[in-house]
């Protein structure tokens, strides 16, 4: 009988609507949650019947959730370098265990507020541990699209770093209008009584520079010049004190190289007339049992002004610039939008150690939510795959910021409105179903 029809269409627009008010609840209290997807309510009929044309069966209505994961939220800056977003359509490899990935464990989100735990793992605020893939030591890795090549992200787990010092470049003049020195008649490099390394002969200009060794030892080189003619300067380079080095190759008094350095007429370096151990890498063996290190000096371009050069005002040091560091601990990690993750030191250095994985899928609006703002694979997503950030349509990562949850706050609170008004009609479908169902008992 059709009022018993109704009476039941009635009943399914209250369970419709009841599911409607859940889905907004949920929207409205989700509005500061980072990268929360809205989800939204969309309503369909039931029909009882279909086969007459003369006779219409009521069915009712019933309310199916659309989720609208693949639509994004507004990226909104913060202080943390460690607070993340994505621009595109990937999403996050996150595992709820502090180990590599597993299919049972591992999770995706668009959720990147991560901190470090503890014991130094990013961790969203659902607890979940980012994963990503470690670098090898010239920053290689391998994408095998394998979730088990995924490593839990660990900020603190990393050893302090030195670096070898390999390049010394100066940018000094050497007075033009020197006079050659009254020592050079009898200047020998090799002579101890008669060179600059043992101070028995005073240079005419002298620059100290601190390099490193492999291990983050500092080590203080001078290099002294002696005007021995015209153009012409006599150059030793030794280390202070002398015993910081092994003696060898006929070198005394801490030498490491010694030559001559040449100018042509215009105050420009002349390469081609000064000693060739100037230009190459200088060996360096340390009595501390640090590996060689290997030096080059960076004096110039034959031919110009942009190193040593020879004019007429007093020989001085302009600049210097001297690479390496010493020994050094972690002191925080940035992340670049390639999705590096790059270790900082407190002696200035800076080491790639990870790269962050983007997850993408045919149809991100098919995932299954989970618990934490996570979302797991079905079959109407599609398999997930692996790729690098700005690459295969994943999208870009965007540090110190994070997704803004996507409800629109005016629309859920009109949506709840109408809703109620529904289903308050739904309720007087009942009432009067019942009031016509009691009139016919009474018949």
């Amino acid at each position: 009988m059709s009022l018993y029809a109704a009476l039941f269409s009635g009943v399914s627009g209250l369970n419709a609507y009841s599911s409607a008010l859940g889905i907004i609840s949920d929207n409205i209290t989700n509005i500061n949650t980072v990268g929360y997807k809205a989800t939204t309510a969309e309503f369909t009929t039931l029909v009882a019947e279909t086969t007459s044309s003369s006779r219409y069966s009521p069915g009712g209505v019933a309310a199916q959730p659309r989720n609208l994961i693949s639509r994004q939220g507004l990226p909104t800056p913060t202080l943390s370098a460690t607070d993340l977003s994505i621009d595109g359509a990937g999403f996050f490899v996150v595992n709820s265990e502090a180990s590599g990935g597993d299919r049972g464990s591992v999770s995706f989100t668009r959720a990147g507020s991560f901190r470090p735990d503890a014991d130094g793992f990013l961790r969203n605020t659902a607890g979940d541990y980012l994963l990503g893939w470690e670098l090898g030591p010239n920053g290689s890795f391998f994408n095998t699209g394998d979730l088990r090549t995924l490593v839990p992200i660990n900020t603190t787990g990393l050893t302090g770093t030195a670096e070898a010092t390999t390049n010394v470049r100066l940018r000094a003049n050497l007075q033009s209008s020197q006079s050659v020195s009254p020592a050079a008649a009898t200047y020998d490099p090799t002579d101890s009584a008669n060179n600059l390394a043992s101070g028995n002969v005073a240079p005419d200009f002298q620059q100290n520079v601190e390099i490193f060794d492999a291990q983050g030892g500092s080590h203080t080189l001078t290099l002294s010049f002696l005007k021995t003619g015209v153009n012409q300067w006599a150059v030793e380079v030794y280390s202070d004190p002398a015993a910081d080095i092994v003696p060898g190759g006929g070198s005394v008094d801490g030498q490491v190289v010694t030559g001559t350095i040449a100018f042509n007429t215009d105050g420009s370096l002349d390469l081609g007339n000064t000693s060739a151990a100037l230009t190459s890498a200088i060996g360096i063996d340390w009595t501390n049992g640090a590996a060689t290190s290997n030096i080059n000096l960076g004096l110039g371009t034959d031919s110009e002004v942009d190193g040593l050069t020879q004019f007429d005002s007093i020989s001085t040091l302009i600049s210097s610039s001297v690479d390496g560091a010493v020994f050094g601990n972690v002191i925080g990690v940035s992340v670049d939008e390639e999705g590096v993750v790059t270790a900082l030191f407190d002696n200035g250095l800076t080491r790639p150690v990870y790269k962050l994985p983007i997850a993408t899928f045919q149809n991100p609006d098919g995932l299954r939510r989970l618990q934490g703002n996570n979302y797991g694979v079905t079959d109407n997503s599609g398999t997930f795959s692996l790729v690098e950030a700005s690459t295969g349509g994943g999208g870009s990562i965007v540090p110190s910021t994070l997704e803004a949850s996507t409800v629109d706050l005016a629309n859920e609170f009109t949506q709840l409105i109408s809703t109620q008004r529904a289903f308050s009609a739904a309720t007087r479908i009942i009432t009067t179903a019942d009031e016509m169902l009691a009139e016919l008992n009474q018949v």
